[in-house]
């Protein structure tokens, strides 16, 4: 069975992944390096585990988040699908069954908020861990007068965790800076991105809860 130990030493897929980086920096995107994929991974692995998963169903979530970006080498529209592909290819030559490449390229093509379903526990993990990565460090260049208002989110977050409660609550908890945005403009670009979470969230029997400043926003 590949390992994600396997999957996180392949050059080839580090190289895509810091490529697919360098194509998002082009087009004004927030950073989506190998620490956000490594980050998604983390918390995906947390997240079935927590729940009681099998060893093998976590590391296929691991595997899933470490990858689910790729596709952004190809283009930003499209790039869960075209990052299934890719996903396909690689896994595929690295000999993983194709029973464990469909899981993970079936949550990898339904990741990105315009077209996701939680297919599968894996995917569920892989949209709560991907969709919660909110934090100052993924704006590329910290000058306040050049922000958009996605810059402008992401840098007022001074302090982002998630946390599992009593295995009935996925729970989301920001410290925004709101002299930066006011919450209302997290609102404004993530209402989608948490509407998935609370569906992925659903997905594995829990409630989705969003803290922001201390106050329960959802």
């Amino acid at each position: 069975m590949i390992t994600f130990r396997e999957v996180k030493e392949n050059g080839t897929i580090k190289s895509y992944i810091m490529h697919a980086d360098r194509t998002l920096a082009e087009l004004g995107y927030t950073e989506h390096s190998l620490a956000h994929v490594t980050r998604v991974a983390e918390v995906a692995k947390y997240i079935l585990a927590t729940l009681g998963y099998s060893e093998r169903e976590t590391e296929l979530a691991q595997i899933a988040g470490y990858m689910h970006d790729i596709g952004n080498i190809v283009n930003r529209e499209g790039h869960e699908q075209s990052g299934a592909i890719m996903a396909f290819w690689l896994l595929n030559q690295l000999g993983a069954s194709p029973d464990e490449i469909a899981t993970i390229i079936s949550a990898i093509g339904n990741h990105d908020e315009k077209t996701a379903v939680p297919v599968s526990a894996v995917a569920a993990a892989l949209i709560l861990a991907d969709k919660t990565d909110v934090r100052r460090s993924r704006v590329r260049n910290p000058e306040l007068p050049a922000f958009d208002i996605h810059d402008r989110v992401n840098y007022a977050v001074e302090d982002s965790k998630v946390s599992i409660i009593n295995n009935k609550i996925f729970r989301l908890e920001l410290a925004i800076d709101t002299t930066i945005s006011p919450v209302m403009d997290y609102f404004e670009i993530f209402l989608d991105r948490m509407l998935l979470c609370k569906r992925a969230a659903g997905k594995l029997g829990l409630e989705f809860e969003l803290i922001i400043n201390n106050q329960k926003i959802l």
